[in-house]
């Protein structure tokens, strides 16, 4: 259990989170809920920072390996996570609640500029902040993208929602006894070799001491718990 008290979060959600029943795109259905869910820990004041990948849209790396330059490729997958910060911001708007998207590629005609500053600002104001395009930089993941944000908004604790309830030694959908963590060390995680999150992401976190708390996306009123500091997933510090 995380004995802090939880102000500001980082949410770090996966392209993956938005497809729901589909195979391709955004389900809007799972937009309502995860706009529920957020709403359910902003009327307690917390505030709410958000990262999100674009793996339902493209995954830049997989394009590499399907030919298409790195380079190149991580700039789709940044505009994706654009396109899926936008349907956040909607859904969530949708909720009556006050979103903005910041992106830290120039898109002016459709989200903000990222400036540190004004993010910070906007999450003072009680605002979603959504923040899009990974860290505008290509090679680095929207993991590396939520640690980096995490730090620079000052962010009690960096939330991570997967499709399963926390950290194993294993994939449990490969391997159903594979061990679950309720509490694992930064270096324990690194030297383990565990994939739930990148390790340039985890060792931003540990020199920062910024915690980390992996939850299963589909379990209701999971968020709001882990703001209340209950155990739930798996936390990383």
């Amino acid at each position: 259990m995380n004995s802090k008290e939880i102000k500001r979060i980082l949410l770090k959600l996966s392209g993956e989170a938005l497809l729901g029943d589909q195979q391709f795109g955004v389900d809007p259905k799972v937009l309502i809920y995860l706009a529920k869910e957020i709403k359910s820990v902003t009327d307690k004041g917390v505030e709410v920072g958000i990262v999100i990948g674009a793996g339902n849209i493209f995954r830049g790396e997989g394009l590499a390996e399907s030919g298409i330059d790195r380079v190149t490729g991580d700039h789709m997958g940044m505009l994706g996570t654009i396109i899926n910060a936008l349907a956040i911001q909607d859904a969530l708007e949708r909720e009556d609640i006050v979103a903005r998207v910041m992106s830290a590629l120039k898109v002016n005609e459709v989200c903000e500029d990222y400036i540190r500053r004004r993010a910070i600002r906007h999450l003072e104001k009680g605002r979603v902040t959504i923040f899009a395009a990974g860290t505008g930089n290509p090679y680095f993941t929207t993991d590396s993208a939520a640690s980096l944000r995490a730090v620079e908004i000052e962010a009690d604790l960096l939330v991570k929602a997967t499709r399963v309830n926390g950290v194993f030694s294993e994939d449990p959908m490969v391997n159903q006894k594979a061990e679950h963590f309720e509490k694992i060390s930064y270096d324990d995680f690194i030297s383990k070799g565990l994939k739930v999150m990148d390790t340039t992401s985890i060792v931003m976190c540990k020199e920062n001491n910024l915690p980390v708390q992996v939850y299963d996306i589909s379990s209701k009123n999971a968020l709001l718990q882990i703001v209340q500091g209950k155990n739930v997933g798996t936390l990383i510090e």
